[in-house]
């Protein structure tokens, strides 16, 4: 019995692992390759345990402690990729983004000081206090939108500002997602405001665009009621919130709009329905029709509006983009063609390409992606908010009248 047991020990650990070799074809295995590849340094440890020899096994058991060495080494895979980024990525953010950095005095030995630390796998990364306040920002049609902001827990002076937008498809997720990256960058000399915005079916594009738009206009008007530079904002968004914070930033014309980071989001709403998800995985036929009205036939013009990529020009603001190579739900290459596309029009960019990441995969915060994540926002964040200020006023759509929130 003992043997079988060890032969199944193996399959299993073996089949799991293997998720991190491929894109998982269905939500479930989806959901397990997210573990696998994220925590797989945990799992490796349980896989050494059929391994170990003991007197007498017989044939099964040899074959099960062989499977079990193999899932081990291929659960190390994502550690091993993610290892030489530590080598990689600090060369390829001075390229793209200069060597220039903002200087935060006496934190600036809290940034993290490599992509992946080893022994941040088994710690959680460690924050001063931060203060965390709830504010209305719009009120849609009888329907209250609200934004978190994080700020340091000590006395500053005007620091530049981080909007994070939410994923979850266009039609679920809110601002308490990935609280941990909101609440370190807060502690690091960062004001985070992480949005509410409309969401889809009942609120189809561009709402969640113009609720970006007046969360960018209230920051600027109210910002310094929180100790908030306006001059100096970055948008982020993960997923549907990547292609929101791309838009926004792309379309605004809005000079404090010194960067944007998407992370696995879509940036051509019609190529991703031309090669959609996996149906098992996401309906993202579906997804796109609830959000813009319909399929290209009948919407056409909402596609070509909601796609970040149709309005890059030479103005537009630095972009980090960040994606995983086995991405089921938004095609890397949605990232690539946003690459070239920057490449193109001669703004600055990097695509950090993560081999062995599927989607939300930085939802483990000390997780290889997670970290990696998390140096290459934090290190973006400190050389485009370098540049001395820019005049800022409100003009355009951004324009708005203070008055009593």
């Amino acid at each position: 019995m003992s043997d079988l047991l060890r032969l199944l020990g193996g399959f299993v650990f073996l089949a799991l692992a293997a998720l991190t070799t491929v894109v998982a074809p269905t939500q479930f295995l989806w959901k397990l390759s997210v573990a696998a590849t994220e925590g797989g340094h945990w799992l490796a440890i349980g896989a050494l345990v059929p391994a170990i020899p003991w007197r007498g096994q017989r044939l099964l058991g040899k074959l099960g402690g062989v499977m079990s060495l193999g899932a081990a080494a291929l659960f190390a895979l994502p550690l091993f990729y993610a290892s030489q980024m530590n080598t990689d990525l600090p060369g390829k953010l001075d390229t793209s983004f200069g060597t220039e950095r903002r200087d935060r005095g006496r934190f600036a030995q809290d940034q993290r000081p490599e992509p992946l630390v080893m022994f941040d796998l088994v710690s959680s990364v460690q924050s001063r206090p931060v203060r965390l306040e709830e504010r209305v920002f719009s009120t849609a049609e009888g329907e209250k939108l609200t934004l978190d902001i994080y700020k340091p827990g000590y006395d500053h002076a005007p620091l530049p500002g981080l909007l994070v937008i939410h994923g979850g498809s266009w039609q679920s997720g809110d601002s308490k997602d990935f609280i941990a990256l909101n609440a370190y960058l807060a502690a690091r000399d960062y004001i985070v405001a992480s949005i509410n915005y409309r969401l889809a079916p009942k609120w189809k594009f561009p709402a969640g665009r113009d609720d970006v738009l007046s969360a960018i206009a209230y920051l600027k008007v109210y910002g310094n009621e929180f100790g908030l530079d306006a001059t100096r904002l970055a948008l982020l968004g993960r997923s549907a919130g990547g292609q929101l914070a791309l838009l926004a930033a792309y379309t605004a014309n809005e000079p404090a709009i010194r960067g944007v980071v998407s992370v696995y989001g879509p940036t051509d709403l019609k190529f991703g329905y031309e090669r959609p998800a996996s149906r098992s995985l996401l309906d993202t036929r579906g997804v796109l029709e609830s959000y813009l009205g319909g399929p290209p036939a009948k919407a056409d013009e909402a596609y070509f509006a909601a796609s970040p990529i149709n309005f890059v020009n030479a103005a537009s603001p630095p972009t980090l983009l960040i994606h995983g190579l086995h991405d089921g739900h938004v095609s890397p290459e949605e990232s690539a063609r946003l690459e070239a596309r920057l490449s193109q029009a001669k703004v600055k960019n990097l695509f950090v390409r993560l081999p062995w990441a599927t989607h939300a995969c930085d939802w483990s915060f000390s997780g290889p992606c997670g970290q990696i994540t998390t140096y290459a926002i934090e290190r973006f964040l400190d050389r485009v908010m370098f540049t001395p200020p820019k005049d800022a006023k409100p003009h355009g759509r951004l324009a708005l009248k203070k008055q009593t929130p």
